[in-house]
């Protein structure tokens, strides 16, 4: 399965009837919320097929597919599954600090022809021309964005396969001066996408143009997502073991917000996680702690620490060796991935 995303050229009475619909699965959504919340505290429960099934003489009232207000109920009815079992906070209601962006078509779609493709309750839709693989299309969801109406659709295909150049074996030290900082000694320079539009959000912000600040940040999450898919496509097809340094991320944030959402390192991580399963590759992540300061040819606990040791980028151990901090934590994290002790107990490691 692969999803496409194609960019809509709506008229101006679907992009009204998209607005209405909106509106209203928005209040369809919240009831969805409530009701489960309310019925629970009664004991009582519904299966999801019962759920989504409780509107079903609304869609001709509301002027809208009764597969989309299914839909709509089913994404309430897994956000408090999602909460039931721990996955995710209570579910929050829709409104203007929360939108709903999103209008879901679970049913299969016909293959667009000449740049058009049929969407139930919308008809036939132009789109910018695109290439679209030819295969079965599951189903779709229109999206609502700052540069525009998107449709993404879920293509019943395999995706091209990573081709391989290598089979070596990396451990990742994920910074925020340099973005990552391999084991073979290579380090990945941050691109600071957002250090470099800055200026053009600052002057967005003081002109209260919120439409042209939302695009300018959605063109810098486009651009991080690229730089990832990039970058995580060419790790997996060189190496077979990938070790990443899983940091704790909302701790960081607290002093370091702009540095963690500028450098995208969770992203990066589920990226390498899927297209490492697919490849047959190893993907592993391992805790973080003492990565720095262990010194990696004789496992002692010399190195720096604490906020007042981040100023310090080179140390010499007492056995002599002199490391590079971050060569040091990405080697002592491939060490940890791999399953060897600091007691250098080597299997196999280039």
């Amino acid at each position: 399965m692969i999803v496409r995303q194609i960019k809509l050229k709506l008229n101006s009475k679907q992009e009204s009837m998209l607005s209405a619909w909106i509106w209203h699965l928005t209040a369809v959504y919240n009831w969805g919320i409530k009701k489960i919340e309310n019925d629970a505290r009664n004991y009582i429960y519904y299966s999801k097929n019962n759920f989504q099934n409780l509107l079903a003489n609304h869609s001709r009232k509301l002027g809208i597919p009764s597969h989309t207000l299914q839909g709509t109920l089913i994404q309430a009815y897994i956000a408090w599954q999602r909460c039931f079992k721990k996955l995710a906070k209570k579910p929050r209601l829709k409104g203007n600090c929360n939108k709903l962006n999103s209008i879901a078509f679970p049913d299969p779609f016909q293959f667009p022809k000449e740049n058009r493709i049929n969407i139930p309750g919308l008809g036939s839709v132009r789109y910018h021309k695109q290439k679209i693989p030819k295969a079965c299309i599951k189903s779709g969801r229109i999206i609502k964005r700052a540069s525009g109406w998107y449709l993404c659709l879920w293509i019943d295909a395999n995706p091209n396969k990573i081709i391989i150049t290598g089979d070596g074996q990396i451990g990742i030290d994920p910074g925020f001066k340099t973005l990552l900082t391999l084991s073979t000694g290579e380090k990945i320079e941050h691109p600071r996408e957002l250090e470099y539009t800055e200026i053009r959000i600052c002057q967005a912000q003081r002109g209260h143009n919120k439409k042209l600040t939302a695009r300018i940040h959605e063109h810098i999450g486009n651009q991080r997502k690229d730089r990832n898919h990039k970058l995580s496509r060419r790790l997996v097809s060189e190496n077979k073991l990938i070790v990443f340094s899983a940091d704790h991320h909302q701790k960081i944030a607290r002093n370091f917000g702009k540095s963690v959402s500028s450098s995208g390192h969770y992203q990066l991580q589920q990226m390498l996680f899927y297209k490492s399963s697919s490849c047959g590759r190893k993907y592993v992540e391992v805790d973080s702690r003492n990565s720095t300061k262990t010194c990696s040819v004789c496992g002692a606990l010399n190195g720096p620490t604490g906020w007042n040791g981040l100023v310090v980028r080179h140390w010499v151990c007492a056995c002599g060796a002199q490391h590079d901090r971050d060569i040091n934590a990405a080697i002592n994290t491939l060490y940890a991935g791999a399953g060897v002790a600091h007691e250098r107990e080597l299997y196999n490691i280039v």
